[in-house]
């Protein structure tokens, strides 16, 4: 029912008017077809996942509020980390502060990242082999 009244909203927009709609998925395989039918989007854009240096530079954002032990190997944490976007290393990060967590610790440090970003890829792996169809 919401996919129908999604359509029916976007089928009453005046060609001319100001309204912009912006969607997004990471998954485009199981998209309604009627959503993708001509006339509905007028573009679709798709934003490549992250190369290791700009992985580094999200890493370090969503991990800079975190409290921190030792010195962090990042470029280590980074090479474990491909095919991450920026979702997969914020989970990082707080997989990282869960083992912190467990351990009774107020800080994170270097082995908790790496048992993290070892986690968020075994985790992707399993949700890749999931087999989605269309409905």
């Amino acid at each position: 029912r919401t996919l129908m009244e999604l359509l029916n909203q976007m089928d009453g927009f005046d060609a001319l008017g100001q309204v912009k709609m912006i969607m997004a998925t990471n998954r485009p395989d199981t998209l309604d077809p009627a959503l993708l039918r001509p006339g509905r989007l007028d573009r679709k854009i798709e934003i490549s996942l992250p190369n290791e240096q700009s992985r580094l530079e999200i890493l370090k954002i969503h991990a800079q509020p975190i409290a921190k032990h030792g010195e962090i190997d990042w470029e280590a944490v980074v090479k474990l980390s491909d095919d991450f976007n920026g979702a997969d290393l914020r989970n990082v990060c707080t997989e990282a502060g869960m083992f912190a967590i467990r351990a009774e610790r107020d800080y994170v440090i270097e082995e908790d990242f790496m048992k993290a970003v070892r986690k968020v890829a075994d985790n992707k792996k399993l949700e890749t082999k999931l087999d989605y169809k269309p409905v």
